[in-house]
């Protein structure tokens, strides 16, 4: 991994309430509302992603994951921590890729290629404990 670019406190700030916003719409979108985050449950790599514990109106909860990379989410129940979650990111962006991969459309190659990318930085982000 690259050094990280260094950002003020208000950059910050800024970013994750950005990533916030991009999660939040992005369940919307999915019908999902969103009433609360779990604040002590979610993990912030700024100004890499974020991975968010969210509570929605139907009392469950998700992880929803932002930022330079594809925004996604996954039921609190296929993992116990966000340290956890980015590794079900992982394994599941390289499914969905090696999927992609296999219907040989071109675009669809191209945007495997990212998943792959993406979930590699996740995995190597994952098994460096001292990050979590």
């Amino acid at each position: 991994m690259s050094s990280l670019p260094q950002l003020t406190d208000e950059e910050k700030q800024q970013w994750l309430k950005d990533k916030y916003q991009v999660a939040t719409k992005f369940l919307a979108d999915k019908g999902l509302v969103t009433v609360s985050v779990s604040d002590a449950d979610s993990r912030y790599i700024i100004p890499l992603f974020s991975v968010w514990k969210l509570n929605l109106i139907d009392k469950s909860s998700v992880w929803v994951i932002a930022g330079d990379l594809p925004t996604d989410y996954i039921e609190t129940s296929a993992a116990k921590d966000a340290r956890e979650a980015v590794r079900h990111f992982s394994y599941k962006w390289q499914m969905q890729a090696d999927q992609l991969l296999q219907t040989g459309a071109k675009e669809q190659q191209e945007f495997a290629n990212i998943l792959i990318s993406r979930a590699e930085n996740l995995y190597n982000i994952f098994i460096k404990d001292e990050i979590w």
